[in-house]
């Protein structure tokens, strides 16, 4: 035979598991939110580089010295004036300049048909799809037809070779996707800008919805101790698209009209 807990002993239990059920908990949620954009996409209106964030380091812009119209009118020169550069930076980027003064072709990921890198990967034109799983997210971009995968709740690989997206591990954070980005090769480029960097490149990004969730954000923070003198953030921000995702081929007649430096096989493969 067993006898009841007295009235407040009762009370003082179930406000206990009230407590239990809806404090930190909410941490360990499984929740994950819905970045899926419809049959559009999300694109966003190409600036073509990254905006700069207030009490940050300043990302790098377009040179004052160079007007810069449209793509395909002329090319972009970055301003290496910029005080966070190191100085083999500014050094590489003002012979690339030099160059495209003297008549070069400006290199752009997409037009010589190789991985855009990160974080440069979010300057792409786009339309960009956003596929969950449980096990991974999977971005991809309809110009280029190039695709980053994002692995979720597991660290990065040990002993990691440096590629052109590198590594990328996430998490859900509540509302937002943070995705951390290492071991990037270093012959991608940072932005537009054609900004070098080492495979020190260290990319964190946070996406969440806006909005509404009628708008997809993205925060961005760029670390690289041998190319910046320290870390600098930016963010991009895409709307829902209006068309379904088109078909794009990059390499046929690339090269009828400039030299974009695109891969070439030296033999058939039969």
């Amino acid at each position: 035979m067993f006898r009841l807990a007295s009235t407040p002993l009762l009370i003082a239990g179930a406000l206990a598991l009230v407590s239990a059920l809806t404090a930190p908990a909410a941490a360990q949620s499984t929740y994950a939110p819905n970045f899926q954009s419809g049959p559009g996409g999300w694109t966003h209106p190409f600036g073509g580089a990254f905006p700069p964030v207030q009490g940050s380091a300043l990302p790098v812009r377009q040179d004052p010295g160079h007007i810069f119209v449209a793509p395909g009118v002329s090319f972009r020169f970055g301003d290496i004036s910029n005080p966070n550069l190191k100085q083999w930076v500014k050094d590489a980027m003002k012979k690339d300049n030099d160059e495209i003064d003297a008549g070069k072709i400006q290199f752009t990921p997409n037009s010589s048909c190789v991985p855009a890198g990160v974080p440069m990967f979010m300057l792409l034109p786009g339309p960009f799809y956003l596929l969950q799983t449980p096990a991974k997210v999977v971005i991809l971009e309809e110009q280029t037809q190039k695709a980053r995968h994002i692995y979720l709740n597991v660290p990065h690989s040990a002993n990691l070779r440096p590629s052109w997206f590198g590594e990328s591990v996430g998490r859900y954070e509540g509302d937002t996707l943070v995705v951390d980005t290492i071991r990037l090769n270093s012959r991608t480029i940072v932005d537009t800008f054609r900004t070098p960097h080492t495979e020190k490149l260290h990319v964190v990004e946070r996406w969440h919805l806006i909005d509404g969730g009628n708008m997809l954000e993205v925060n961005i923070t760029v670390d690289d101790p041998d190319t910046f003198h320290r870390p600098w953030q930016t963010y991009q921000r895409y709307q829902r698209g209006q068309r379904r995702m088109a078909e794009y081929v990059c390499a046929e007649n690339n090269t009828n009209l400039f030299d974009y430096h695109m891969p070439v096989a030296d033999m058939p493969d039969f």
